[in-house]
This record gives structure tokens, C-alpha cells and sequence, in this order.
């Protein structure tokens, strides 16, 4: 089961945490993966160095030239995974242009673009998988967290409309939506044992999720095994946001 053998897979934001996970996890199931970075060239070619047959590729997503120049080094893959994203934490009136912009770039409008483009190949082959990773704030209501989780909302919006449209090519479109997650973006908190207390008392599973946690559902969706699911979410948060 969830033999990727021959697949191709690019995973967008996988240098560190979740979309390190995702890419372990795919390749370790057959699939040639691409370990993308934002700018650091040294980070990237240590976390690929960590998956066996992977290949570092480096494109800062806030710019359209660099998300083609993302293709030119990949050319058409079978799998793509959308994990990078930028997060801002400020009060819903504290943002300044640029940081409002730098998310909705990133997290929503390199997403759009990134499977319009990927999607061409996917079609000529008749097979694809697409992922996106979402968040559980695109339900909750955060205090600092108010554009990011509407970026997040606006991506799965996207899933949803494309799944149907895509669904006659054998390409499926689906979004996982992690809730606290152990990761470098919540250091911060993971750290502090009296803000980490606070955060798990929320949760009715009663503890932080890891990314291990995260990676068997996306396995699922980017396998023949999970052809038939499209257009739906997979929340994977412990219960954090039935409270």
C-alpha cells in the first residue's frame, strides 16, 4: 500500500518541520522528492541531505519569476504539496502593508499559481495530487492571527473550487489542516511551559501534535489508495477546534 514508486513529488516549505515530515514520509514510500527552501541555500541542502534520492530546489514564492523559475528546475512532478507559508502574529489593526501583502502572497496567491501551473502536466499524464496545508485558524478566531487565517481560508476556498474542475484528469485536490503543531514557528510557545500549558489545555487529545502526526494523512491523499477522496479537508488537531 502507498507505493509511490516513479512518482515525482515537490513540497513546497520543506526544510524544516511539517513539510520536512511530508517529504520524509513521501519518499520513504518510493516517491523522487523536491526539498524546497525560501532563500537559505545551506538549510536546504542539509535537509535533502537527510532524505536519500531528494534534490534541494530554492524560490522565494512572494515572487512570480522565482515560482517560474521553481518549474524550470522541476519541470512537471506528479505530487505537490503546499506547505510554505508566512505568519505574522500582530492585532487585527497592527499590520503593517507589507506584512498583509507578504501573507497573502505567499499563502495564497503562490498557491493559486503554483497549481495552475503544476496542474498542466498533471493533466497530460491523467494523474496528480495536489495538497495543500491549511490551518486550524482558518476556523478559530486568534487575536494576532487574523490575516493569516483568512489566507488559509481563502486557500482551501481554492481547493475546493479546483477539485471539481480537475477531478476528470485523475487529479484529486485536497487540504490537510494541522492544528498546534511542535514545530519552529511555535518555538515560542513550545518553550514556555506556563504558554504551552495554556495552549494544551484546549486541546481534548491533551498535548501538542508532532509532525509525524501530520504526514500519514497527506501519504493517504497523495497515493492511489486515497483516488477517491477530493475536494475535502483532513483536521488533524487533536480536537482543538471542536472547542
Amino acid at each position: 500500500m502507498f507505493d509511490l514508486t516513479g512518482k515525482r513529488a515537490l513540497v513546497t516549505g520543506s526544510t524544516q518541520g511539517i513539510g520536512f515530515e511530508i517529504a520524509r514520509m513521501l519518499a520513504e514510500h518510493g516517491a523522487t522528492v523536491y526539498i524546497h527552501g525560501a532563500s537559505n541555500v545551506q538549510k536546504c541542502v542539509s535537509a535533502s541531505n537527510k532524505i536519500k534520492g531528494s534534490t534541494p530546489v530554492l524560490a522565494n514564492l512572494l515572487f512570480v519569476e522565482e515560482i517560474d523559475a521553481l518549474y524550470e528546475k522541476t519541470g512537471d512532478v506528479d505530487i505537490l504539496v503546499l506547505n510554505a507559508s508566512i505568519q505574522y502574529k500582530r492585532k487585527w489593526d497592527e499590520f503593517t502593508l507589507e506584512e498583509y501583502e507578504e501573507q497573502m502572497n505567499c499563502n495564497v496567491r503562490a498557491s493559486y499559481l503554483l497549481m495552475k501551473k503544476y496542474a498542466e502536466g498533471m493533466k497530460a499524464k491523467g494523474w496528480g495530487r495536489i495538497v495543500a496545508l491549511g490551518s486550524v485558524n482558518q476556523y478559530n478566531q486568534h487575536p494576532e492571527l487574523s490575516v493569516y487565517g483568512a489566507t488559509k481560508a481563502a486557500q482551501f476556498k481554492l481547493v475546493r473550487n479546483f477539485a471539481p474542475i480537475l477531478a476528470s484528469y485523475g487529479i484529486t485536490v485536497n487540504n490537510v489542516c494541522p492544528g498546534a503543531i511542535e514545530t519552529p514557528r511555535n518555538e515560542d510557545v513550545c518553550s514556555d511551559p506556563q504558554k504551552k500549558a495554556a495552549v494544551v489545555a484546549k486541546i481534548p487529545c491533551g498535548r501538542f501534535g508532532l509532525p509525524s502526526d501530520i504526514s500519514p494523512a497527506v501519504l493517504l491523499l497523495c497515493s492511489d489508495e486515497g483516488a477517491y477522496i477530493t475536494g475535502s479537508e483532513i483536521v488533524i488537531d487533536g480536537g482543538l477546534s471542536l472547542k
